[in-house]
């Protein structure tokens, strides 16, 4: 089996492939000082829940966009599976779609495998959104090529900014507002609630319009990552939601290794 590993900068998720489908996954935070052994007794827990031996997995594929958690990781694989990780977009496996962009070597590793897995599933001209640390709109035209995007700072990141500038704001979930849909707020919790919730949607809704209208053809929106689903219920804008895509991405880059 595939383990493949997602390294963001807020969480690391581990999902095990088996035939190209995801058989389990699990999520830990990001910590460029976990050690190999500190996730290897964690992993060793988790795959004894599903039933299985860690001599089931051999093959270990990591996307980052975390230069200081890779090491870790590939002494996890060597020391642990007894297999040389392969790293997304390095060789022997490199990128198998155009990066057409200003400068290809800075575009995150889980920006090209969301727009490889997009485009596998949906054909066409794409808009994939993903909701991370930042939250990032990637346009991937017909033909599977990266042409470009847009990073914004994640509604997370928004919230804390916000409560860390205000001393005496508080400190509320994500999600949406309760009761009506009214967007004037009578007290300051539900004041935040609005312009924190909605206030994203509306940026969705904008860039997204706005991307389409600059690509002037029919355009798919896939949505995916963490709050995905929760903004899926107050939008219209997405045309599927797709909650693996970088992990799919990641199988599809290990099952095409031997072409590139």
């Amino acid at each position: 089996m595939l383990l493949a590993i997602d390294a963001g900068n807020t969480n690391v998720v581990f999902a095990l492939l088996d035939g190209g489908v995801i058989r389990a996954r699990w999520r830990i935070a990001t910590d460029a000082r976990r050690t190999a052994d500190e996730y290897a007794v964690w992993l060793h827990q988790l795959l004894a829940l599903e039933g299985l031996d860690r001599s089931a997995i051999d093959a270990v594929i990591v996307g980052t966009v975390v230069p200081r958690a890779l090491h870790n990781l590939q002494v996890l694989a060597n020391k642990y599976f007894g297999v040389d990780a392969l790293i997304a977009g390095r060789p022997p496996i490199e990128w198998p779609i155009e990066l057409d962009v200003a400068e290809p070597g800075t575009v995150g590793a889980d920006r090209v495998l969301n727009s490889m897995a997009a485009h596998a599933a949906h054909p066409g001209d794409l808009i994939v959104i993903d909701f991370g640390t930042a939250t990032t709109f990637d346009v991937v035209d017909y033909s599977g090529a990266y042409k470009g995007g847009v990073i914004a700072p994640g509604i997370n990141l928004s919230l804390d900014a916000l409560v860390a500038a205000a001393a005496r704001l508080p400190r509320i979930a994500i999600e949406a507002p309760d009761g009506d849909m009214s967007v004037i707020g009578r007290t300051t919790e539900a004041q935040m609630h609005i312009g924190i919730f909605w206030g994203y949607v509306s940026m969705m809704e904008g860039i997204t319009k706005r991307m389409k209208a600059e690509i002037g053809r029919p355009t798919k929106v896939i949505s995916t990552g963490g709050l995905a689903i929760l903004f899926d219920k107050h939008t219209g804008i997405f045309d599927a939601v797709e909650p693996d895509l970088t992990v799919q991405g990641l199988a599809l880059l290990y099952g095409g290794r031997s072409a590139t």
